[in-house]
């Protein structure tokens, strides 16, 4: 799930549109979304900030980054120092993984949006910011994920990811229900004897089981893959990104080897091969749209595990326990408005089950969701390159940006930005029910665009955008169909929160 997630499903999105009856409940703010200035009405200011001397000044951002203050005081700390949420910094990983760590921070919602429009800014090899994984990692291809709209491919593969989904729109419902139905009563169990339950882990199974079930009609286990699969890509994931992660090691043990070398793609090269061949005999349906489309089968392959496994996977991996790490800390009392909405509109719009008109008429479920992608969205950092020289403006100022330079974006000061956000550190589970909070959605932008708009053949935004949100939806429906309220333990983990339920109320009513 990221710039290039999985497929555009139309039977099956939202659009951002909040349908039902419930949608007259008072939004969190009655208040007019703030109207962002243009940037000829605003003083024009040098980029604060600088980048230090050559290899010392990135060393010394990356320890910062990492260890000495951590990710969130780091671009708070010099947001304060230079009074600005635009300035210069480096982003790891920096020497000797990226050549040029240089780049300029946007850290609201006036400045951050600059990095969708690829009219303005150039998007290639730029997925995971100032390095790239070796294309060892992906069957020697560059990925969808890692192309610019303008090169030859990019809209033949993103069709290729919107066929994907469509192929089997109708499996995704009843293979949820089925998968994380059998996760929630190992839950209970594992509760009954241990007193507690990883969610992650069950997760990680459930989210893999679904995913083949729903686009590719196989149940890994009869595979050769077996149960192997979720631990195959979470490795394989690790070294992409390891150089954007902390593992919990020793600081300096850490930095040298996840930060300042790559992880030979050599050593998860037969695990990669397995996955390959499992998707190389489940996708046959897939790959025949491909040849329609003009793309090598062998490309589309590689395309279609990443899009599976980095994408789908590992977004359920982050954003699966995020939703419930906030739901749970909620409370019961909005368990229970929740548990309400949901078991209505299933009896009185679906007959007793779940479908897509019963989701629609879910409007707090549906918020519930948005509001979790907005408050920790899965994908927080986004890259862009300048084509061209341009003016970058924040709420408060103008900067002269100069073509070849680096943008950056981090996510989540945008999207807690206080004006635009009422309580935008809080979880409101309602912040986007009725029509003071509908407008409000624009500034929801996990999607490497806004909540409002839909993803193209022509532009970055999350292919699976409106898939990300459904299958959201049906984990709180699947939830609260089952339990009045619910108890968790919450931790960290190298990739989003450690979840654990403690505690499962069966449904009372």
């Amino acid at each position: 799930m990221a710039a290039a997630s999985l497929a555009f499903i139309p039977l099956l999105c939202s659009h951002g549109r909040l349908r039902g009856r419930s949608q007259k409940m008072a939004s969190v703010s009655e208040k007019p979304v703030m109207a962002m200035p243009s940037s000829s009405e605003l003083p024009v200011r040098k980029i604060p900030g600088d980048y230090g001397l050559p290899f010392v000044g990135p060393i010394q951002d990356r320890l910062a980054y990492f260890y000495f203050e951590g990710r969130d005081a780091f671009f708070r700390s010099r947001m304060r120092r230079y009074n600005s949420t635009v300035f210069r910094a480096n982003m790891p990983p920096g020497p000797f993984l990226a050549s040029d760590p240089r780049v300029i921070v946007l850290l609201d919602a006036a400045s951050f949006p600059l990095l969708f429009d690829t009219s303005l800014v150039e998007k290639r090899d730029l997925f995971t910011g100032t390095f790239m994984p070796s294309t060892q990692l992906t069957g020697g291809f560059r990925v969808l994920s890692y192309l610019d709209p303008s090169e030859p491919n990019h809209a033949s593969l993103k069709r290729l990811l919107f066929f994907l989904l469509s192929n089997r729109r109708q499996a995704v419902i009843p293979q949820f229900r089925h998968t994380y139905g059998a996760l929630f009563e190992t839950m209970e169990a594992e509760i009954a004897a241990k007193g507690k339950a990883d969610f992650g882990a069950a997760n990680d199974r459930a989210a893999f089981d679904f995913l083949a079930r729903s686009f590719f009609g196989r149940n890994p286990k009869d595979s050769e893959l077996g149960l192997d699969g979720p631990g195959l890509i979470t490795k394989w994931i690790l070294f992409q990104v390891g150089p954007l992660l902390t593992l919990g090691l020793p600081t300096y043990l850490e930095d040298l080897l996840l930060h300042s070398f790559r992880l030979p793609p050599a050593l998860v090269r037969s695990d990669y091969d397995r996955l390959a061949a499992f998707f190389r005999e489940s996708a046959g349906p897939v790959l025949d749209e491909a040849e329609r489309l003009g793309i090598s089968r062998e490309e589309a392959l590689h395309n279609i595990l990443f899009a599976t496994c980095f994408n789908s996977f590992g977004g359920m991996k982050i954003l699966f326990p995020s939703l419930v790490k906030w739901i749970g800390r909620a409370g019961a009392p909005l368990h229970g408005r929740l548990a309400e909405e949901v078991r209505t509109a299933v009896q009185e719009i679906g007959g007793g089950e779940v479908t897509m008109g019963a989701i629609e008429a879910m409007p707090l479920t549906a918020s519930a969701a948005y509001e979790a992608l907005r408050i920790e969205p899965p994908v927080p950092l986004q890259y862009g390159r300048a084509k061209r020289d341009m003016v970058v403006a924040s709420h408060d100022a103008a900067f002269q940006v100069r073509a070849g330079e680096m943008l950056f974006g981090y996510q989540p000061f945008a999207t807690r930005d206080p004006r635009v956000f009422e309580r935008a550190e809080e979880f409101v589970a309602d912040r986007f029910v009725g029509e003071g909070g509908a407008p409000l959605l624009r500034h929801v932008v996990w999607s490497n665009g806004p909540e409002t708009e839909a993803p193209t053949a022509e532009n970055k935004q999350c292919a699976g955008k409106d898939f990300v949100v459904m299958v959201a939806r049906l984990l709180l429906v699947e939830l609260f169909l089952r339990y009045d309220s619910f108890e968790i333990e919450v931790g960290t983990s190298a990739l989003g929160s450690s979840v654990k339920l403690t505690s499962l109320k069966k449904a009372t009513f």
